[in-house]
């Protein structure tokens, strides 16, 4: 494979003496993982990012890579593909047709985007793979679409690949397997679909069905448009499901089926491009210079599906980027997941992020989940003669970065090459649910760091989270996030857990996010709150001073605490973060009076240069200071909470509640 990565996880004789820090804590020492990367000739390094500016050609040739590499594991006759791994909560046979699914969806990519140059051999192992997984009486036959099952996810992979190399593959099948795949795909009418992006797979493949003259039902397709409609929240953006499920979905899911039904249908698709080019003027910006994305939500094992909506909106003219950023932005990503060992030494693609990961995947999980990174190569669409292909490599606006997105309540935040997301608006749940996924509800996610997932770090959940531990014992969790605010530069919200209230706010300052707590809890409980968790092949260097605590391997991640806060340490885990086996997150800890108290913070995470934190005032729950741009900051939480920056140079922000 072009671009590889070999990456092998360390081994170690015993776990870190202790996971808390408060002075000196001897580490165990372990060997450093070992990356090994392969730099195409050509590409040039721009401030220590590498351009990958790379031609279709290279795109193609590693398409063809994770084809070739899958091969192997090909039942006889190709209708599925049983990879290596743990097994999803839907069993093995769905699993295998999860591989073909998946695979099938680079291939049509790959085969369509250049039909003059197809290979036969792949035309002809999709085709054998279609008679086999269609035929009941075959020993590797694909499951029947049921109700809530995962066979509808993959029924849709296989109709958009039918669609596109219709002329290639489909209209050439024997009649009788046609009619075979035509039936399969069928049983998915008056099945029901989980109302979230689920339902968008009905309609992909009723579309398809009602194309090739197979069964359909267009009330559903109307009902189930309907409930997408419904979901629309704007800026673009949807919440895939009722609720607050704010992540990587509305790209790669909800904008990808709803074009891709115009697409099929012929509709009028206007609607659907102009969000998806609002979308993609704040979603440009989850992406850090490097090429990697922003870590945040589930199924982050899709890894380069994350680059799906970078080129629909090209492919839909519906992009805000010019074409040779867009290709270059792809590129980086690309090359970002080849060089941390994705795909591995095998050439596979496996449950993690950078390495082999299970703690941050879900059951529905399997082998050939990650194959869903087939969306990110569905530029591959776009014919040799495209002008992405050929556009004057633009590069993109990768310096510091303070953007609001008041629908999904986040703000984006860049600086020293590293992208934050602070999350006052996505909590994973629907209004009848009150689950805790740290990759949703965190105050923080970046591009460099993930949540800690180990059962250790899920059970205690130090990092980017205000816990308030009560006198009882009980630890209290961010669960459901009610919003209090956003504009430039401040986002607000609140969570309650029993009772006890916790109300925060963030505010960008420079490379700080300056965070303020109002916290309403008994007198004798313990507060605490952790900044990024830094991961690393070997264990992370600990700094304490203070009320200061920080962290380093690669990046640093440090809070100071600013008010109400009484010691600052680290706590130390071991294989807890997708990011590398060893890991340390450094926290904040103070005593509560009573009644309500306010506790203030200092957040970053950056490349280890010197900052100096803000200088606060607190009276009641005001808190004010001057912001390293000169401007005066004012933050009230409580009953009429507030938020003014007095701008020395342009207008002054205010927002009130």
């Amino acid at each position: 494979m072009p671009d590889s990565a070999a990456h092998t996880a360390p081994t170690t004789s015993e776990l870190l003496a202790s996971r808390y820090v408060g002075r000196t804590t001897p580490l165990t020492a372990v060997a450093k993982p070992a990356y090994l990367r392969r730099r195409k000739p050509g590409n040039r390094l721009l401030g220590g990012v590498v351009r990958a500016d790379h031609p279709r050609d290279h795109w193609v040739k590693v398409a063809d890579g994770l084809l070739d590499a899958v091969t192997p594991y090909a039942t006889p006759g190709f209708a599925q593909y049983r990879l290596p791994g743990r097994t999803s909560w839907a069993g093995p046979e769905s699993d295998g047709l999860e591989g073909f699914a998946r695979t099938f969806l680079i291939a049509a990519f790959r085969l369509a985007g250049d039909p003059a140059n197809a290979p036969a051999t792949l035309l002809e192992r999709y085709a054998e793979g279609l008679a086999h997984g269609t035929d009941p009486g075959h020993e590797h036959a694909w499951p029947p679409i049921a109700d809530g099952h995962q066979t509808i996810v993959e029924a849709a992979s296989i109709a958009i690949a039918l669609h596109e190399t219709r002329p290639l593959l489909f209209d050439r099948l024997d009649p009788d397997v046609r009619e075979r795949v035509v039936t399969w795909l069928g049983g998915i009418v008056g099945k029901h679909a989980w109302p979230c992006n689920w339902v968008l797979f009905k309609v992909i493949v009723e579309q398809f069905l009602a194309g090739v003259g197979g069964p359909y039902d267009q009330g559903e397709i109307d009902r189930h448009l309907a409930d997408v409609e419904r979901w629309y929240v704007g800026d673009g953006w949807y919440t895939d499901g009722a609720g607050q499920n704010y992540d990587y979905y509305c790209g790669w899911a909800i904008h990808l089926y709803t074009l891709w039904w115009a697409r099929m249908s012929g509709a009028d698709a206007t609607v659907y491009k102009e969000r998806l080019r609002t979308f993609l003027d704040g979603y440009r910006h989850f992406f850090a210079p490097d090429g990697a994305p922003m870590h945040q939500g589930r199924s982050l094992t899709y890894r380069m599906a994350s680059l799906a909506p970078l080129w629909l909106g090209t492919l839909f003219d519906a992009s805000p980027i010019e074409p040779g950023t867009t290709r270059l932005m792809a590129g980086r990503t690309l090359d970002h997941f080849a060089a941390h060992g994705a795909p591995d030494e095998r050439g596979l693609l496996t449950l993690g992020w950078h390495r082999p990961y299970l703690p941050m995947t879900q059951g529905y999980s399997g082998p050939a989940s990650p194959y869903w990174a087939s969306k990110g190569f569905l530029g591959l669409l776009l014919g040799p003669d495209h002008p992405v292909w050929s556009a004057p490599a633009t590069e993109p606006r990768d310096g510091d970065l303070a953007l609001a997105l008041p629908a999904p309540g986040w703000l984006l935040h860049r600086t020293d090459g590293v992208t934050r997301l602070v999350n006052h608006g996505s909590d994973g749940n629907d209004p009848d649910s009150a689950k805790d996924d740290p990759h949703y509800t965190k105050l923080g996610y970046s591009t460099h760091t993930a949540p800690e997932t180990g059962p250790g770090g899920r059970a205690e959940n130090i990092d980017n989270h205000v816990t308030v531990l009560l006198p009882d014992g009980r630890a209290t969790r961010r669960r459901r996030i009610e919003r209090i605010g956003i504009a430039d530069g401040f986002a607000a919200s609140r969570y309650t857990d029993g009772e006890v209230v916790v109300e925060s706010a963030s505010v960008l300052d420079g490379p700080w996010e300056v965070r303020v707590h109002r916290v309403t809890a008994p007198a004798g409980s313990v507060v605490r709150e952790g900044g990024h968790a830094l991961a690393s092949g070997e264990p992370c260097d600990v700094a304490l001073d203070g009320l200061t605590a920080s962290v380093s391997a690669t990046l640093t991640s440090e809070i100071t605490g600013l008010h109400g806060w009484r010691t600052a340490q680290a706590a130390l885990r071991q294989d807890e973060n997708a990011y590398g086996p060893h890991s340390a997150t450094p926290f904040l800890v103070g005593t509560h009076p009573g009644r309500h108290a306010i506790f203030v913070s200092a957040v970053r995470l950056d490349r280890g240069s010197p900052a100096q934190a803000p200088d606060i005032r607190v009276e009641g729950d005001r808190v004010s200071w001057n912001d390293a741009a000169g401007s005066r900051v004012s933050v009230t939480l409580g009953r009429e909470p507030s938020y003014a920056r007095n701008r020395s140079v342009g207008d002054r922000v205010v927002w009130t509640g």
